[in-house]
């Protein structure tokens, strides 16, 4: 059968982190026969997370291309992320897509993510498909649900066909789904409704010039770059000569080759049609947002427009007593090709010269740790400070941004996490009684008070809180946020610590370091019990004499230390503190080293 638009569909996977998208994919992927039964992914699931953090912290970190076939049509996958620090790219994504499946949990129903993303894709006009996840929940309230994405649909429709939207029910784990909350053994009815429901791609097939909007980049050892995007109009050719569009620049490239999406693969065709996602090599100075076009007056495509940052960061080289040790990369030059390439994907990141180092913008704390904990795996070794808000001026003003936070606990938490809250002058919106039993609070609280906020509400919650945030917009700066905590125990010697001295100082505080370990002058070992900064020794060790005592005769006992983990060390610091990031180490510091050069720099400030 020869492939024209009508046989393809491209869709995207939208949702609420953890909801469902990457697991609806992956029985997509085995029902549609795209392995033999035989092959590992048969017996895999999240197929489509490739990334060592994306298993490791259970979420999706960037969008991803696949392609099925079904019933002699060609679906094109993209599954997105669901955490709102990633809508970068969910945004550029689904500039590739022509309708979207919704996925909603029977039990949580839509969360700010689920608004976030159905709100961009309504504004690009995309066809929704809703799937009603996990209705095998024990406290699945299916009839509420639906009417929660009924009011939801209501908020954001751009005009009244987009409130005719088909519903289906599913338990993605175990492969079905069905009309009703009765399911099929099988995921037919979602590839039907992707075939009947999703329209053929809006493209010009017949054009004599063709049109590519690049909306992502991949790269290999072998053939170097790809760049990936849908073809709005006509073809694209194997060695045809085309023309890279970026604002007022126009660059001519040869494409070398050019693949189709299969599986999880690619496979290499001469030519490619309209309204198919393709990936490109031999077009290197292409970027996100740029067109790829022929003919003679060739067309540039709107750009992809992005939410601003909300979060910024220092990177800088290490200048740590011990840099240079544990990475391969330690130069401020290295570093900063490092971070020029990353924004050649990652196009919600902003990044500007900063003394030494650079001033990383990103959408939330774990945007910006999920790219500090890949270079470190890469072999950087770098220093990282406290991360930031990015205000705006807007008429005149100085402006911060806000978000709504989504918090839901059970009510023997509700003092602890309304406590909190309350501390971070977080002003509450709406509370609730789930029909769990859990409550569910939402409320409006700044940027800047919610660093830090998960780790404090895990430790008060027993790690049950389920909390999520979705930027809502400015408002005028109220009066800066100063995060409260303990004074930090400093080590005043370079040396050993030791496990006499560390006996002694656990009485003084936490301690995030056990005995053995290199420590420096300046170097954060733990938290005090009292709220100004301890200088203490821990390297100290104990006297040999031949004086015995009985006292002295019994074996130190420690207290296991607490290993902060990186977000909780990007929690942690103060301005007058940084993180040193090793490959093997995360070092928490004092910016000035020398306790008396600090002292005398805090009595000035």
């Amino acid at each position: 059968m020869t492939l024209n638009k009508n046989l393809i569909r491209n869709v995207a996977i939208i949702a609420h982190v953890d909801h469902g998208k990457t697991t609806l994919v992956d029985g997509l992927l085995k029902q549609s026969h795209t392995f033999r039964d035989n092959q590992a992914e048969m017996n895999q699931t999240l197929i489509m997370d490739s990334m060592d953090q994306e298993h490791e912290r259970g979420i999706t970190i960037t969008a991803k291309q696949t392609c099925v076939y079904y019933d002699g049509y060609k679906i094109n996958i993209i599954d997105t992320p669901g955490h709102a620090d990633f809508s970068g790219e969910v945004e550029r994504t689904l500039n590739m897509a022509d309708g979207v499946l919704l996925i909603v949990d029977a039990q949580e129903g839509p969360m700010p993510q689920t608004k976030f993303v159905l709100s961009k894709a309504l504004g690009l006009g995309l066809k929704p498909v809703v799937i009603i996840n996990k209705i095998d929940k024990p406290a699945a309230r299916i009839d509420e649900v639906l009417s929660e994405i009924e009011s939801l649909f209501l908020e954001l429709a751009t005009d009244e066909s987009q409130l005719n939207y088909p519903v289906y029910y599913a338990i993605a784990r175990e492969g079905k789904a069905g009309k009703t909350p009765e399911l099929d053994n099988d995921l037919h009815v979602i590839f039907e409704s992707i075939i009947n429901d999703i329209p053929a791609p809006s493209v010009d097939e017949n054009s004599d010039s063709a049109q590519l909007l690049v909306a992502a980049l991949a790269a290999d050892n072998y053939l170097g770059k790809y760049c990936i995007g849908k073809i709005f109009r006509g073809k694209l050719k194997k060695g045809q000569t085309v023309k890279i569009l970026r604002n007022d620049i126009t660059k001519t490239a040869k494409i070398e080759n050019l693949f189709i999406y299969k599986g999880l693969g690619k496979e290499e065709v001469q030519e490619a049609i309209a309204g198919d996602i393709v990936a490109i090599t031999g077009v290197s100075e292409a970027n996100i947002g740029d067109t790829i076009a022929t003919g003679d007056n060739p067309e540039a495509l709107p750009t992809i427009e992005l939410e601003a940052p909300t979060l910024s960061i220092y990177i800088g080289p290490n200048t740590s007593p011990l840099k240079g040790k544990e990475g391969e990369f330690t130069t401020s030059r290295q570093i900063a090709e490092r971070l020029e390439r990353e924004l050649e994907t990652n196009i919600a990141l902003k990044i500007q010269p900063d003394g030494l180092g650079y001033k990383v913008s990103g959408r939330g704390e774990l945007h910006l740790s999920v790219l500090i904990e890949t270079m470190r795996r890469e072999g950087y070794e770098l220093e990282a400070g406290r991360p930031e808000v990015v205000y705006r001026e807007i008429d005149g003003q100085k402006c911060e941004p806000i978000e709504d936070l989504t918090i839901e606990v059970s009510p023997e938490f509700v003092g602890a996490v309304s406590q909190e809250l309350g501390i971070r002058k977080a002003e509450l919106k709406t509370q609730e009684i789930t029909t769990s039993g859990t409550t569910r609070f939402v409320y409006e609280i700044s940027t800047a008070a919610l660093i830090g906020l998960r780790n404090n509400l895990l430790t008060a919650t027993k790690g049950t809180v389920i909390m999520s945030s979705l930027p809502s917009g400015y408002r005028p700066v109220e009066g800066k946020y100063k995060p409260e905590r303990n004074g930090a125990l400093v080590a005043f010697e370079s040396g050993t610590s030791t496990a006499y001295a560390l006996d002694t100082a656990q009485a003084r505080g936490i301690l995030y370091i056990p005995p053995g370990v290199a420590v420096y002058q300046g170097m954060i070992v733990g938290l005090s019990n009292k709220k100004d900064d301890l200088d203490i020794n821990i390297c100290r060790e104990k006297q040999l004499t031949n004086m015995r005592t009985h006292a002295s005769d019994g074996a130190i006992q420690l207290t296991p230390y607490t290993q902060l983990s990186l977000e909780q060390c990007l929690d942690f610091l103060l301005d007058d503190e940084l993180l040193e990031v090793t490959p093997q180490s995360l070092r928490l510091r004092k910016r000035q080293l020398d306790p008396i050069k600090r002292k005398r720099e805090n009595r000035a400030n």
